[in-house]
């Protein structure tokens, strides 16, 4: 017997959620400021190779 799916729309809102207070976060965090905030992570460059980011 499996367990309950979860509603895919539910998964989207949840995740929608999350990068909403990530950048409201972000906002708080920088303001007042002059850039905008990128709630996202750049990819590392050829230079960073040697570096370990975390998530």
């Amino acid at each position: 017997m499996t367990g309950p799916r979860s509603d895919p729309k539910e998964a989207k809102g949840n995740e929608k959620r999350r990068l909403d207070e990530a950048l409201e976060e972000g906002l708080e965090e920088t303001f007042p400021g002059s850039d905008p905030v990128n709630v996202t992570q750049p990819a590392p460059s050829k230079g960073d190779h040697y570096v370990k980011r975390s998530n």
